[in-house]
């Protein structure tokens, strides 16, 4: 019973990639403050582990996704890390678990799928170098995200992705059974309500449904997207031959903000998953999902700030339970304990429905003009015509400044590679506009 109530008190997952965040000091404090059981790294950085030390809080370190090949291929460096990254700081700082590179298996660039085959290897490395230590409390897990499942719906349809399935999961199974660790998935309603929010109710996905799932193979009943979800994992991993490894949500959570294209990315829906998520994974007893009940299923909600510099989308920079001052962007209270009457007003919803009008990408208010200037030449260099309207004597030379040339440039660079993945940042140079900039 004691592992279950160490296991169930929530963690959050600390991101630096922010260039106005206070200071690993104060986000300790922060952290401490707010009751978190866990804290996840994204590398295992000396001068945070140092303030952990002392502290009750559980920790998770994270090996880079390039030092993956070099730990597999040799003990030696398997050994130095983990004497440099864990022995110096534990058992005053709580390690808990090691986690060896993150999604390593969404990145699919030739080179990045050489780390696929020496993911497992790496893993079986540090855990060789901490069992020479006799040391056993420490697991070691790989965080994954969603996309290794070919199928996720119906839930009992849950099906590994062909190409990894018996190279890269059975031996990564095989490993967390053995070893007894946690299958660690990053899993975001968000993402799959969002992606066709016409089909499926935001409710579902926010734990406020009175609507239902019954899944038709084993008539399972789900309330919620997060257990469909989870269990589509959980059935994966059945057909494989492992219906024991226990899960870990690696990361859950739901943005603030995003952009105009981006519906139900707002305060309201953000405080009400989070909310909602701690009140279901801090029950007692627990209640873990349909496929199987009252089980503890660890939980680090992303992230504790808002972080400027994220790339990608405008969700990405607006995932934080803090603004980057350390202000809370709405109340929580991650023991579970609060009751929901007790928070304030929340401010309402307006973006639920996507958006269906026309957005630009203009230059963003305040952008430094060199910095503007060579995104333009980015964004004019990537073919397709994108900027033969700029040159001179064509229809959009004037007004000739770099601004509005970088306007021009982002908006159409954006209409013509957004399909394939662009965004409308550019490093936070641009921002979406919905009145046509040619107009003003």
């Amino acid at each position: 019973m004691v592992d279950a109530e160490i296991s169930s008190r929530i963690g959050i997952n600390y991101g630096r990639l922010g260039n106005n965040l206070p200071s690993a000091f104060q986000s300790i404090q922060i952290i401490q403050s707010m009751n978190a059981g866990r804290v996840k790294l994204y590398d295992a950085n000396p001068e945070i582990l140092k303030l952990l030390s002392g502290t009750k809080i559980h920790v998770s370190i994270m090996v880079p996704n390039h030092e993956i090949i070099s730990i597999a291929s040799d003990q030696s460096i398997a050994n130095k890390w983990v004497q440099d990254n864990v022995f110096q700081y534990y058992p005053d700082t709580m390690i808990r678990f090691i986690l060896v590179g993150n999604e390593v298996l969404s990145c699919f660039s030739d080179q990045e799928k050489n780390i696929w085959l020496n993911l497992v290897p790496a893993m079986r490395r540090i855990k060789n170098s901490l069992r020479a230590q006799k040391i056993q409390n420490i697991k070691v897990g790989t965080p994954l995200a969603m996309d290794i499942l070919q199928t996720t719906f119906p839930p009992s349809k849950g099906n590994f992705r062909s190409d990894i399935s018996s190279t890269v999961i059975v031996p990564l199974l095989k490993f967390l059974n053995g070893t007894k660790s946690f299958f660690f998935i990053d899993v975001y309603p968000y993402f799959a309500w969002s992606a066709n929010p016409s089909n499926t109710s935001i409710d579902m996905a926010l734990f406020k449904s009175n609507e239902n799932y019954t899944d038709p193979a084993t008539g399972f009943v789900y309330t919620n997207l997060l257990d469909q979800m989870l269990d589509s994992v959980i059935f994966a991993m059945t057909k494989l031959g492992f219906p024991d490894v226990r899960l870990s949500i690696s990361e859950t959570g739901w943005p603030n903000a995003g952009g105009v294209d981006q519906p139900g990315a707002n305060i309201y829906n953000a405080a009400t998953y989070n909310r909602n998520l701690v009140k279901r994974m801090t029950a007692k007893p627990p209640i873990g999902t349909p496929a199987r009940p009252g089980e503890v299923i660890p939980t680090f909600i992303f992230s504790l700030y808002d972080e400027n510099q994220k790339d990608g989308p405008g969700t990405e920079r607006h995932w934080g339970l803090l603004n980057a001052n350390g202000a809370p962007i709405y109340d929580i209270d991650l023991t579970g304990n609060h009751l929901q009457s007790e928070y304030g007003p929340l401010p309402k919803p307006n973006n639920n429905d996507p958006y269906k009008e026309k957005l630009w990408c203009i230059a963003a208010r305040g952008a430094d003009l060199m910095e503007l200037d060579r995104a333009l030449e980015y964004a004019c260099s990537q073919g397709n015509g994108t900027c033969d309207a700029l040159d001179p004597g064509r229809e959009c030379y004037e007004p000739i400044s770099v601004t509005w040339h970088s306007s021009y440039a982002f908006s159409s660079y954006w209409a013509q590679f957004r399909s394939q993945g662009a965004n409308c940042h550019f490093n936070g140079l641009a921002e979406q506009t919905t009145t046509n900039p040619s107009e003003s």
